[in-house]
C-alpha cells in the first residue's frame, strides 16, 4: 500500500486508515476525540464570518461512545511503528473508560505517563472545586521508542529547598539529602526534564494570536513538547482527529511530515488553510484533500450541521450566527438574501410557506431554498409569493453541483 505523507484525509479515520494507511508507518500519534461532555458546540473560524457548528452528542451512554472509540484505537496501534508513541488527549467525562480501553489496546506495560495539563480558563462551579485539567494518556507500542530527553527539558525554576552554589563558572542548584547526607548537584543551565504536571502551557484564550474560533482549540505549544519528544525531524506524525490541525501545524513547522484526518469537510479545509499559511507552497486547493466530497452520493452523507455548512461554502454563503432558533434562515448570501438548506427532497409548499415568514420578519423580500429536490406545491408556492411581492429561489443541489463541474457518482 503507498500512502502519502503531508496529506490531509476527510472521512472517518476508522475507515481512512486501514484503507490508506500501511501498518508501522507513523512515528507519533496524537488523538484529540471529541470528548463525552454532550455538548453542542457553535464557533466561528477564522476570521469570523465562517461560523461552524460541530456535535459532541453521544446517544447511548458511555458504553457507546467506548464502543465508537475502540476501533479507532486499534487501527492507531497498528499503524505505529514499533518504536513509536501514541497521545490520546481527553478530560474527566470519559478519562477513566479511554485509560482502561489504552490499557486493552496497547496493553498495561506500554503506559509510560499520565499528563496532567492545568489551565486557568473555564471550570467555575459553586457546587465542586474547579475542572481545569485535561489528561493526556501516552502510550507507547514497545518497549524500545523514542524520547528526546534534551528537547524539552525547561529552565530550572528557583527553589526554597536548594541553594544556588557556582562551580568552576557554572551555577548549580544544589541539595543534601536529610537521610544519606549525599549533596545533589543541577546544572541550572541544562534545564530540567518537565514532570507530568504541566502547569506552564496555557491555554488559549478567545484573543490568542493562534485562536481559528475552534471551541477546543489546543495550543501549538502544547504539541510542540509532544512532537519534540517522541518524534525526530523527518518522522510521520499522525493526527485521525484533526480539528483545526493545530497537531500537523506544529509537524511541519518542527520538520516533521504530517497525515491530517477529519471526518469535516469544514475542518479539512481549516486545516489546508493553515498550512499554506505556513508555507505558501502549499496549494490551498480543496482537491488537493484526500476523500473530498464532491460528488452528490458523498455530499448526502455529511451530517445536517456538515451539509449546511457544505452548501454555504458552495454558494458563498455567510452561515448564520444561529444554529438553533434561527427561525428558519440558515444563512446569507453575499447580497444579503437570507438561505434555508434542507437536506430534503420533494420539499414541499409549507417549507416555502414558512419561509416567507422568515423572510418577513427580517424585512427582506428575496430569499432562497437550497434542497436535495422540490416537488410541485413548492414552485406553486413560489409563483403565488411573487404576486405578494416576495421573490424566492429554489435551487437544488444539482443545479449547484453542475455549475461548480462536479465529478458525478459514476467518476467517484
Amino acid at each position: 500500500m503507498t500512502f502519502k505523507t503531508n496529506a490531509i484525509y476527510c472521512g472517518d479515520c476508522q475507515k481512512v486508515l486501514p484503507n490508506h494507511i500501511p501498518e508501522k508507518s507513523a512515528d507519533l500519534i496524537y488523538m484529540d476525540p471529541p470528548f463525552f461532555s454532550n455538548k453542542h458546540y457553535e464557533l466561528v473560524w477564522g476570521n469570523g464570518h465562517e461560523l461552524r457548528a460541530f456535535e459532541d452528542r453521544w446517544k447511548g451512554g458511555i458504553e457507546n461512545y467506548i464502543s465508537w472509540m475502540e476501533p479507532k484505537l486499534r487501527e492507531c496501534r497498528r499503524v505505529l511503528k514499533d518504536t513509536g508513541s501514541m497521545y490520546l488527549h481527553c478530560d474527566w467525562h470519559a478519562n477513566a473508560h479511554l485509560r482502561i480501553l489504552m490499557d486493552e489496546v496497547f496493553g498495561t506495560n506500554h503506559f509510560q505517563n499520565e499528563i496532567i495539563w492545568c489551565y486557568e480558563i473555564g471550570g467555575k462551579s459553586h457546587k465542586r472545586f474547579g475542572k481545569k485539567h485535561d489528561n493526556i494518556y501516552f502510550y507507547t507500542k514497545t518497549d524500545d521508542y523514542v524520547f528526546n530527553v534534551d528537547a524539552v527539558k525547561i529552565p530550572r525554576k528557583s527553589n526554597s529547598h536548594m541553594k544556588t552554589v557556582e562551580i568552576d563558572g557554572e551555577k548549580y542548584q544544589e541539595k543534601v539529602d536529610a537521610k544519606s547526607g549525599k549533596t545533589y548537584r543541577y546544572l541550572i543551565n541544562n534545564g530540567k526534564i518537565p514532570d507530568d504536571f504541566w502547569t506552564d502551557i496555557m491555554q488559549l484564550n478567545w484573543e490568542a494570536k493562534e485562536r481559528l474560533g475552534y471551541p477546543t482549540q489546543k495550543p501549538e505549544a502544547l504539541l510542540e513538547r509532544i512532537i519534540k519528544a517522541s518524534s525526530n525531524p523527518g518522522d510521520i506524525v499522525l493526527d485521525p482527529m484533526c480539528g483545526c490541525g493545530t497537531a500537523i501545524a506544529a509537524a511541519y513547522k518542527l520538520g516533521r511530515k504530517y497525515i491530517g484526518i477529519d471526518v469535516s469537510p469544514t475542518a479539512c479545509k481549516l486545516m489546508l488553510r493553515r498550512v499554506h499559511r505556513i508555507d505558501g507552497t502549499i496549494p490551498y486547493d480543496k482537491k488537493t484533500i484526500i476523500g473530498y466530497p464532491f460528488s452528490l452520493k458523498q455530499i448526502k452523507s455529511l451530517t445536517p450541521f456538515e451539509f449546511q455548512n457544505y452548501v454555504c461554502e458552495l454558494i458563498l454563503a455567510r452561515p448564520s450566527a444561529t444554529k438553533t432558533g434561527d427561525f428558519g434562515v440558515d444563512g446569507w448570501l453575499l447580497d444579503g438574501r437570507p438561505l434555508q438548506v434542507k437536506q430534503s427532497e420533494g420539499v414541499g409548499r409549507n417549507v416555502v410557506d414558512n419561509f416567507e415568514t422568515a423572510i418577513k420578519r427580517k424585512n427582506k423580500t428575496e430569499g432562497i431554498i437550497v434542497a436535495y429536490s422540490f416537488g410541485k406545491g413548492a414552485y406553486e408556492e413560489v409563483a403565488r409569493a411573487t404576486h405578494d411581492g416576495l421573490k424566492i429561489e429554489l435551487r437544488t443541489i444539482d443545479d449547484i453541483l453542475s455549475e461548480e463541474e462536479v465529478p458525478s457518482d459514476e467518476e467517484e
